[in-house]
């Protein structure tokens, strides 16, 4: 683990490449979900396990969240990513499921949802092998795509990824265009970098975490609207990051579904997939060399 406060900046990869979004569209949305049912209160603190009310935050994807969104993307014709851990693979299989049958692309999420941190790689490779072979097991499927729990990384845990065959992540903060990571072994994943604005868990679950109050309708949505039509102004993606439990609740759910009827107005948005945007990106840089 490195603490060397030298300055120097924390990502070296260089400003993410302007390749042209496909079609001649002007930007890209990425509607991301992380699907963590209890696994994010067990990440947090495994005494959850014993707290039922805790836990039935979580309880609430499968019995209600999840196949409330998956109506609303099906009547507005959207395919997502749901980025699904291990552990809610296994204790939630027929949701899961639902997700897939949808259409939707699965990203890896870790397995207990643990923060990653450096210097704990053990860890970490746990928790990746453990992400996989759940995914595999229980939905057939290898994904290509990983967004860290808690949006936490670091460069062994790029670098493992990579290995892993994860083409992209869908993490960091530092821009509002895809890019590929440098690691000191060679290229990395590509990122398709998320905008905390778009974070439906700062708005609709606080009061869980924090005694800040839970944020209304108007409030974010006007947030949201004004964060897609700058980035659009841009040509960025606006990534989302929005979870069954906080989104898949009624208030919660309607907005989400006035922002999605809001973007629609616009003819020039790519509504796409992380996996959609990986192979974009991919053909892109084969075109450049």
């Amino acid at each position: 683990m490195s603490t060397d406060p030298t300055p120097r900046p924390a990502n070296p990869a260089p400003p993410a490449p302007e390749f042209p979004w496909p079609d001649g569209k002007r930007c890209a949305l990425f509607p991301g979900f992380d699907v963590d049912a209890e696994s994010v209160w067990l990440g947090m603190d495994r005494r959850n396990a014993d707290r039922l009310v805790t836990m039935s935050y979580g309880g609430y994807e499968a019995r209600v969240g999840i196949p409330k969104l998956l109506e609303l993307l099906a009547r507005y014709e959207v395919k997502a990513t749901f980025f699904i851990t291990g552990w809610t693979a296994e204790a939630h299989p027929v949701a899961c499921e639902a997700i897939l049958k949808a259409g939707h692309e699965i990203g890896h999420h870790g397995y207990w949802h643990l923060r990653p941190e450096p210097g704990n790689l053990a860890t970490m490779v746990e928790e990746v092998d453990r992400g996989f072979d759940a995914l595999k097991r229980v939905l057939g499927v290898k994904p290509i795509g990983y967004r860290a729990p808690s949006g936490e990384s670091f460069t062994e845990l790029l670098a493992l990824l990579r290995d892993r065959g994860i083409r992209y992540s869908s993490s960091w903060r530092d821009d509002i265009r895809p890019y590929r990571h440098v690691l000191p072994t060679g290229p990395g994943p590509i990122e398709i970098p998320v905008n905390y604005s778009f974070d439906d868990w700062n708005f609709g679950i606080t009061h869980r975490m924090s005694p800040r109050a839970l944020f209304g309708r108007e409030e974010v949505l006007s947030i949201w609207r004004d964060e897609f039509d700058q980035t659009r102004e841009w040509s960025g993606v606006a990534t989302m990051i929005m979870h069954p439990q906080v989104s898949g609740r009624p208030m919660r759910y309607r907005i989400l579904e006035e922002f999605l009827q809001y973007v629609r107005r616009y003819d020039d948005v790519w509504w796409t997939t992380g996996r959609e945007i990986a192979d974009h990106f991919e053909a892109c840089e084969s075109a450049a060399r």
